[in-house]
């Protein structure tokens, strides 16, 4: 890894969010796009395609090398989506020269949840029952997170939070101007999620389809979804047995899309000890837009997925797009995505802040 200096990338084709514009000069000067190649290296891509730096709006992480192999992968932002203690997240905030991440701290979840069991989850994580959201909220507030993770199940069964305490969470987190986002991987879990008012809800239902009237709502109500679509391929083939099946996710992926609901890509990329499927960190990203494109995005819907969506809907206005002024979050590829989705993986450079992490 060298250190950033300005380079001109000449001849190069850029995705500008809605399409790809014809071969010509990006400069990356510091940590920033710039609009001035005087006197900086100049590097001849040759009709390559620059992407904004992906983003991976589900994963969880708990070692700096997560973050290179992300970055490698032409991650340049993840969001964790529930992660503890929380001086092991700060640790890998802001590290130069590679992925750079949010995160979400330790779910709210219910006593008796599967969460409960997890080594070390925090106590003052498991809600009782509404009078517990506030408290909760505001030990997430203390701890700076980005955004609050929720635990939603079928109501009333063991282990689930109740309607009450849902809603309870998302007024909270309201009232402290930070997002909700709803872990909701069954139908009844996700139509909970959404009536709570939380932002977003990540997974879809493997359970069953998801009725078109739930998209519908889920779109009026202005919600936005991160479905993890290689997570519920991984664990629809690891339980099935259990009536979990990917069709399922994919239908319901094509249901919201077809009603207008913002789709956002996110893998669920983890590597914890008994978690029920085990997603890589990386290539696990391209191969979610491959996803979203067979259940029926376009490659733009996909890459949008993945760039200006998330970086719109997590108010992360410094990124996201190949722009002078924006971070220098940059993946050089090969190939045309537009065309073809899993040109996104050939990857032939990245920057991170404008730090180059592969030799031109």
């Amino acid at each position: 890894m060298t250190a950033s200096t300005a380079t001109a990338l000449t001849h190069v084709r850029v995705f500008d969010g809605e399409r790809l514009r014809e071969p010509g000069t990006v400069v990356i000067d510091g940590p920033l796009i710039g609009s001035d190649p005087s006197g900086a290296r100049v590097v001849d891509c040759r009709g390559a395609t620059l992407l904004p730096g992906l983003i991976d709006a589900h994963v969880h992480v708990r070692d700096a090398g997560t973050l290179d192999r992300l970055a490698d992968h032409g991650v340049t932002t993840a969001l964790d989506m529930g992660g503890w203690p929380p001086a092991l997240l700060d640790s890998l905030r802001g590290l130069p020269g590679t992925t750079a991440l949010l995160r979400a701290g330790a779910p709210a979840a219910a006593p008796g949840s599967v969460q409960s069991r997890m080594p070390h989850f925090p106590r003052s994580s498991l809600l009782a029952g509404p009078g517990d959201a506030p408290a909760f909220v505001a030990e997430r507030a203390e701890q700076g997170v980005d955004y609050v993770k929720i635990i939603a199940e079928v109501p009333g069964t063991p282990g689930a939070l109740s309607q009450e305490t849902l809603e309870a969470v998302v007024r909270a987190a309201r009232e402290r101007g930070l997002r909700t986002v709803a872990h909701a991987s069954a139908v009844a879990a996700f139509a909970a999620a959404r009536r709570a008012g939380v932002d977003a809800v990540t997974h879809v239902p493997l359970d069953a389809e998801l009725p078109a009237a739930e998209a519908e709502l889920t779109a009026a109500e202005g919600r936005f979804v991160v479905p993890t679509l290689a997570m519920m391929e991984a664990v629809a083939e690891a339980l099935g047995r259990l009536g979990l099946d990917y069709a399922h996710a994919r239908a319901g992926v094509a249901a919201l899309h077809a009603a207008g609901v913002p789709i956002l890509a996110g893998t669920d990329a983890n590597n914890a000890p008994g978690a029920p499927a085990s997603v890589p960190h990386g290539p696990s990203l391209h191969h979610e837009l491959a996803l979203l494109v067979d259940a029926g995005l376009t490659p733009l819907d996909a890459l949008r997925a993945a760039t200006v969506l998330p970086a719109r809907h997590f108010g992360l206005t410094d990124r996201g797009a190949v722009a002078p002024g924006l971070r220098a979050d940059l993946v050089l590829v090969d190939g045309d995505p537009l065309a073809d989705i899993t040109a996104t993986a050939r990857v032939r450079a990245v920057w991170c802040g404008g730090v180059e992490r592969r030799g031109l």
